[in-house]
């Protein structure tokens, strides 16, 4: 039993979950910012253009009973084109800036093990 709860408190507490657990309040917190970003500044841009903030009620063309929405999809996906050019001009761009100003140059590569044998038989013929 006292193994059992050992390996728990490894497993509840060990840097990976912890790691895991912050990464996912940090993403649900960032998700709340790019809802909002694009609920309150893309998609008044579009009811400016559009007439209408979404486009749910356009484009629905009745089938039987039934009625295909195109304009529920057309919504979802300016959404989600909103939401990938937010992520990509505000996260994905900067953090790649970021991270070629701070990165540290690449050591450059030696010769190879072949190389090295080689040069070694070189030497050994030429003595």
């Amino acid at each position: 039993m006292r193994k059992l709860l050992k390996d728990f408190k490894e497993f509840a507490v060990g840097g990976n979950l912890v790691e895991i657990a912050v990464g996912l309040v940090m993403a649900l917190a960032f998700a709340a910012l790019v809802t909002a970003f694009v609920e309150n500044l893309i998609m008044p841009i579009v009811a400016g253009i559009f007439g209408e903030p979404n486009f749910d009620g356009l484009w629905a063309v009745p089938v039987g009973d039934a009625e295909i929405q195109f304009g529920t999809f057309v919504t979802a996906l300016v959404t989600f084109l909103s939401v990938a050019f937010a992520i990509y001009f505000f996260v994905v761009k900067p953090y790649q800036g970021y991270k070629a100003k701070h990165e540290e140059p690449a050591e450059e590569a030696g010769p190879s093990e072949v190389d090295l044998l080689t040069q070694i038989r070189d030497s050994l013929v030429r003595s």
